[in-house]
């Protein structure tokens, strides 16, 4: 195989680990899964997101933290744009849009539509792509209502509804029954 050939593979194997990445992030974020979270940063990463700015240690704590009140998190990613300034660091502009359900820090529960895009610095260290440096851009928020009804009786018929690790669906999915 010739070397443009070679570049041109590895950067098609290396948008699929990125995209792989993203996919976790929101994965981690809405199932409350502190393991899928963690693997889409590197440990000395930085993410300045919103209100936080500073070491992803920080950020991740403040998550947890968020984890605890029993949020409701959904994240759609979209339009991801990959560009390689060099063959081990990736330039990363992905929209997202969210819905947020979670306790303010005075106890009342909020919702909010947020859309942005997430700005990172994407870095292989091995094999491994993760993010090592994010910068949250918001373009849209928009507070909205917080239902009056219960889950269930908002969700009817329609189940399972989505819930936190390990208890979503999702971890069940080739998994043998006991």
């Amino acid at each position: 195989m010739d070397e443009i050939r070679f570049v041109e593979l590895d950067k098609l194997i290396s948008r699929e680990a990125i995209k792989d990445c993203l996919a976790r992030y929101a994965r981690g974020v809405d199932r409350a899964d502190l393991e899928a979270l963690t693997s889409s940063y590197w440990p000395d990463a930085h993410d300045s997101h919103g209100a936080y700015s500073g070491p992803v240690s920080g950020f991740i704590e403040k998550v947890k933290e968020a984890w605890k009140s029993s949020p409701r998190n959904i994240h759609h990613l979209t339009n991801i744009l990959i560009e390689f300034p060099d063959a081990d660091h990736a330039a990363v502009e992905t929209y997202f849009w969210a819905l947020q359900r979670s306790l303010a820090a005075n106890g009342e529960v909020r919702q909010v539509q947020l859309s942005g895009r997430y700005c990172d610095l994407f870095e292989r260290r091995g094999s491994e792509w993760r993010v090592l440096r994010r910068t949250v851009v918001y373009d849209w928020v928009e507070p909205q209502p917080v239902p009056d009804r219960s889950e269930a009786e908002r969700f009817g018929p329609r189940t399972p509804i989505g819930a936190s690790w390990p208890n979503d669906p999702v971890y069940q999915i080739g998994r043998k029954a006991d």
